[in-house]
C-alpha cells in the first residue's frame, strides 16, 4: 500500500472501531489490515490505535493524524479528480443506502441502466428504513426521505413525495369513508413506528396553511413500510403513504384515496453525504441519475 491508502485505511478503522469491519469495508483480509497498521505505526514512529479484543480506540497520537489525514487523503483525492477528463470512465465501487421500498420498487429495476451507463462502476446497495451512520458503516451516500435531523452531512435536495390518504375496500365496507378530518373520530389507523425513536406518527394533514395533527385509534403499529402497506391491504385501518408508494394498488383498487383536501405536506427527499469540498465522480454520477430517476415521483 502506498502512504494515501495507508491513511485511507487508518481512517477507516479509526471510524469503525474495528479492524475487522474496516476490513471488510475495504475489501481486505484482516491479517493484511493489521499489517498494513503496524507499517503505518512504524513508520511514523508512533502508536496510534489502542488495540483490545472488543474494540479499536484511538491514542493521542492517533487522535493528532486523523485530524491531518483527512485533509491529506481530501486533498489527494482532489488533485486526482482534477486531472480526470470529463469524458473518463467512472471507477470503482460505490456504497448507497436507501429506504428498503424505494430500493426494492425504484432503485434496484432501474440499476442496469446506471451500470450499462458506467461499465466500470461497482455498486452495494443497503436497505434499511433507519438512519444509519455513513461514516461508522463506509457507506458514501444514502437517500433520506423525511424532515431531516441535524448532523454534519451534506443534505442535497430531490423534491418532495406527494402524500395520500388511502384504506381497503374491506375497511371502507366495515367503517365507512370519512369525507374529511371531522369525520375521523369513528375511525382506526395502521400507525406507522419510527425505526429510530419508536414514536408513533400522528395523523396530519394541511389546513387554512398549517399542518394539524391528532391522534387516532390504531391497533396495530409497524416500523417498516412495506409492513405498514401490508396491514392498510388487509382492512387494519387507514394510512398516509408516499403516493408512489402505492399507486399501483390504487390503480387496481386494492386500496382507495381518501380526503384529497386533507393530505399531509408532501415528503422531503434528499441524498446526503459526508462532508466533501469535492464530491467524488462516482456519488456525481449517481446523483444526476437518480435525480432523474425520483423525478417524476417527486415534485
Amino acid at each position: 500500500m502506498d502512504r494515501i491508502d495507508l491513511l485511507r485505511l487508518f481512517m477507516r478503522i479509526a471510524a469503525c472501531g474495528s479492524f475487522t469491519q474496516a476490513a471488510d469495508q475495504m475489501g481486505l483480509p484482516r491479517a493484511t489490515v493489521s499489517v498494513a497498521m503496524q507499517q503505518l505505526e512504524a513508520r511514523l514512529g508512533a502508536r496510534l490505535l489502542h488495540r483490545t479484543t472488543r474494540r479499536v480506540s484511538l491514542t493521542r497520537d492517533g487522535e493528532a493524524l486523523l485530524e491531518r489525514a483527512a485533509a491529506l487523503v481530501a486533498d489527494m483525492e482532489d488533485i486526482e479528480q482534477g486531472f480526470l477528463p470529463d469524458g473518463g470512465d467512472i471507477v470503482g465501487r460505490l456504497r448507497v443506502d436507501a429506504p428498503s421500498r424505494i430500493a426494492r420498487r425504484l432503485i434496484s429495476p432501474a440499476l442496469p441502466g446506471l451500470l450499462a451507463q458506467h461499465p466500470k462502476l461497482e455498486m452495494d446497495l443497503g436497505s434499511s428504513d433507519r438512519a444509519i451512520d455513513l461514516v461508522q458503516e463506509g457507506v458514501d451516500c444514502a437517500l433520506r426521505v423525511g424532515a431531516l435531523a441535524d448532523s454534519s452531512l451534506v443534505a442535497r435536495s430531490l423534491g418532495a413525495f406527494e402524500m395520500v390518504n388511502c384504506a381497503s375496500p374491506d375497511y371502507l365496507e366495515r367503517y365507512g369513508a370519512p369525507a374529511g378530518p371531522q369525520d375521523l373520530d369513528g375511525h382506526v389507523a395502521v400507525d406507522y413506528v419510527s425505526p429510530a425513536s419508536g414514536r408513533r406518527a400522528a395523523w396530519e394533514w394541511r389546513e387554512g396553511g398549517e399542518t394539524r395533527s391528532r391522534k387516532l385509534r390504531s391497533r396495530v403499529g409497524a416500523d417498516n413500510a412495506e409492513t405498514y402497506i401490508a396491514c392498510a391491504l388487509a382492512g387494519l385501518g387507514l394510512i398516509q403513504v408516499p403516493r408512489y408508494d402505492v399507486d399501483e394498488h390504487l390503480r387496481s383498487g386494492a386500496l382507495v384515496a381518501l380526503m384529497p383536501s386533507a393530505r399531509p405536506e408532501p415528503m422531503p427527499v434528499h441524498l446526503v453525504y459526508p462532508s466533501r469540498r469535492h464530491l467524488s465522480r462516482r456519488v456525481q454520477a449517481f446523483l444526476a441519475w437518480l435525480e432523474a430517476l425520483l423525478a417524476p415521483h417527486a415534485r
